[in-house]
């Protein structure tokens, strides 16, 4: 998949696109013809065709790396600014999330919760990029970036609580189906299901942030989408957006290969997403998405041009998803389990980031048990923890849904729910069984309109 690997951060693809070496081969065009007006374009005597943007030598577009499969770092590459302290929170975040995604996956085996995904094989995309911005830049996910709430201190109860819909999730209150996180406190805009809807919604909320004298020229709005989410609408909504109206949009396009059962293979034949930055005109860099290291310094830099520009720019990180892509979703019937297997052992980005600290001193074996048992401990005390809560009091299922005065809809919908509890809430066992998981059983409805 990845072909070409460069060891310093290409953004310059907007300006090869003006330049007018968007094109497949050399082409020279002879001055005496002039430019067409407007948009300066040279006028040519020779119909010239082309199909993907080209390097210099004409190969596929260059992808951004520092450290190599076991842990050095490659010829010519310049690390990112980067201390012991900071190297090692990194790690720490990189481990915990298959020590969660482990539970959360089996529990949902067990059917103690409804749903869940997990972020296997791309740890490097979502922490590297998650340490590159800034704590209060918003941030619009899809689905596998649990990893930027815990980075930004959101907390393994608070994912616990999520997941199970239990009296402290502030996520939804219990509304939302598992790994639909959010939290405005930590500028993380509630994930929805529907696919591709959070790239425009981005693009909207970093016009917001130009507009605010407050914020403008400090913040970004960075969205994280597949390239399964890339063949949607709303991805080319979004990047016509924030290139032509101007918004501080960073596009985090996780290219792990597949959009649940297709390949990448039949969701595109031009070169990746990253190709598609220049049609838009905005600053684009690809970047290997298992070494941390390459994302972290990309995203940095993705997002100084970002803020500074006031326009979007386009990170295309190159991953494996080494799981299925979700609870529901059996992905050896699509692909070799021997697949997964050699990707697993051949391009792991923990165990590639770890023999990185281990050269650098950074690190050891026992640092690595006890990290490991640590994390486990803080991760069964919270499913513990989370697991005997009840949920919210039922009233709150009417709750924050409109702004401003209740609408009729909502009270009459109130008043039919508190009728057939009334009804059937005491005397049909179903009904009694399910009341009772609430902290209030149900009281607090039926109190309010008795």
């Amino acid at each position: 998949m990845i072909r070409t690997i460069w060891t310093r951060p290409l953004f310059a693809l907007s300006r090869i696109f003006r330049k007018g070496l968007y094109t497949t081969t050399p082409v020279s065009f002879p001055e005496s013809h002039g430019l067409l007006p407007t948009l300066q374009s040279p006028i040519t005597h020779k119909p010239h065709f082309f199909n993907a943007v080209s390097t210099d030598d004409g190969k596929q577009l260059p992808t951004y790396r520092i450290i190599d499969g076991v842990g050095n770092v490659i010829e010519g590459a310049e690390l990112p600014d980067l201390d012991e302290q900071l190297a090692r929170r990194i790690y720490r975040n990189m481990v915990l999330l298959p020590i969660m995604d482990n539970l959360l996956y089996n529990i949902q085996r067990q059917g103690k919760i409804s749903f869940y995904m997990t972020a296997y094989g791309e740890e490097a995309t979502i922490v590297g990029t998650a340490a590159a911005l800034l704590p209060n830049d918003e941030v619009l996910g899809q689905y596998r970036e649990l990893g930027v709430l815990l980075w930004r201190g959101w907390g393994i109860d608070a994912a616990m609580a999520q997941c199970f819909g239990n009296e402290q999730d502030k996520s939804g209150k219990g509304r939302q189906m598992p790994v639909h996180w959010g939290s405005p406190e930590h500028h993380f805009h509630t994930i929805s299901s529907p696919l591709a809807t959070q790239i425009p919604q981005a693009a909207g909320v970093a016009y917001a942030l130009r507009r605010d004298p407050t914020r403008r020229g400090k913040n970004c709005a960075a969205v994280y989408f597949g390239e399964g989410a890339a063949s949607e609408g709303d991805f080319h909504a979004g990047m016509l957006f924030a290139s032509v109206i101007s918004s501080p949009t960073l596009f985090i396009a996780r290219n792990n290969g597949f959009a649940i059962s297709t390949p990448s293979s039949e969701q595109y034949f031009g070169d990746g997403i990253a190709a598609r930055g220049a049609g838009y005109g905005i600053d684009t860099i690809r970047v290997d998405g298992n070494d941390v290291l390459a994302v972290l310094s990309a995203t940095r830099d993705a997002r100084r041009r970002c803020v500074e520009s006031g326009r979007g720019v386009l990170l295309e990180a190159m991953t494996y998803r080494v799981g299925h892509h979700s609870t529901s979703d059996d992905s050896f019937a699509y692909r070799a389990r021997q697949e997964v297997e050699d990707r697993k052992r051949i391009d792991n980005p923990i165990a590639r980031y770890r023999l990185f600290l281990q050269n650098h001193g950074w690190w050891s074996d026992a640092e690595e048990d006890e990290l490991k048992e640590s994390l486990k401990k803080d991760v069964m005390r919270a499913f513990k923890h989370a697991e005997g809560l009840k949920r919210h009091e039922l009233k709150e299922v009417f709750s924050d849904v409109y702004g401003g005065e209740e609408p009729l809809n909502l009270k009459e919908q109130r008043e039919e729910l508190t009728r057939l509890l009334k009804k059937y809430g005491t005397v049909w066992e179903p009904w009694k069984a399910e009341m009772k998981k609430f902290k209030d059983n149900g009281e607090s409805l039926l109190g309010r309109t008795e």
